[in-house]
């Protein structure tokens, strides 16, 4: 199979057990894989290796900070940016080589719908792909911010195109790791309200959740996969109210010099 003229970049560390499936989804029509491990403790680099990709340390600065590192790394204009939880579906796969038959194509970016699955579901539902990030782009007209909470990139110039298909994302091992992965990153989320002096008041803290699990159970139409969308929608809202209760605290801590 002829390869594209598309680097793709991942962050990682500690994603020996899901990398390799990110990796397979797409080694073999771009032109390079390239992982930037930030101090794995597991086999995350020698699985990586293993499938042929090019990995590089970096000590973790945050997100953006990680993303855009990665970007400088690649050696073609064409970006494709995955996550170590993520891959391409075939049917994406096919479009994308697909739009490039021809040449590169004249967009400067395509967004791409991500399709969430968690571990106790065998298969998602295409109206759960919510979610439409830019991850496919030229980097001589788009980019990551370097915000370390918050990794989106910005097209600079030209316009976006959307693809079709889908972008696997196995985000949680279990509900356990869920938890987890809420506490670390509600606490940065949390720390990034703080200096912008964001305080919830009590009205939000009673509001939002329950706002937030009715957009995720109806707005993002997670009632179409029965009792696991009554689950998903709770976890949601719980990751809204822990982010604004961690806010709140920082505030108080704050008032009392502590």
């Amino acid at each position: 199979m002829t390869t594209l003229p598309i680097s793709v970049f991942i962050i990682a560390r500690d994603e020996a057990d899901r990398i390799g499936r990110t990796i397979d989804s797409v080694k073999d029509w771009v032109d390079e894989v390239i992982v930037i491990d930030s101090g794995s403790s597991d086999d995350t680099v020698a699985v990586s290796e293993s499938l042929g990709a090019r990995v590089v340390f970096n000590a973790w600065r945050g997100y953006g900070p990680q993303k855009v590192f990665g970007e400088g790394l690649c050696r073609n204009d064409w970006l494709l940016n995955l996550d170590a939880d993520e891959e391409i579906s075939p049917e994406l796969g096919v479009e994308i080589r697909e739009w490039f038959e021809k040449g590169p194509p004249p967009e400067a970016a395509f967004t791409l719908p991500i399709l969430p699955l968690y571990p106790f579901q065998d298969a998602g539902h295409r109206w759960t792909a919510f979610h439409h990030p830019v991850r496919l782009y030229r980097k001589s007209m788009a980019g990551f911010k370097d915000s370390p909470v918050h990794d989106s990139v910005v097209v600079r110039e030209g316009r976006a195109g959307h693809l079709k298909g889908m972008v696997i994302h196995r985000s949680f091992r279990s509900l356990t790791h869920h938890v987890e992965k809420a506490n670390e990153v509600s606490s940065l989320r949390a720390q990034d309200l703080f200096r912008k002096n964001r305080n919830p008041s009590a009205f939000s803290l009673l509001l939002i959740p329950i706002l937030a699990f009715l957009k995720s159970y109806f707005l993002r139409r997670e009632f179409v996969n029965g009792v696991d969308g009554i689950v998903v929608s709770h976890m949601y809202a719980f990751q809204r109210f822990i982010r604004l209760a961690k806010t709140r605290e920082l505030h108080r801590l704050a008032q009392k010099g502590k």
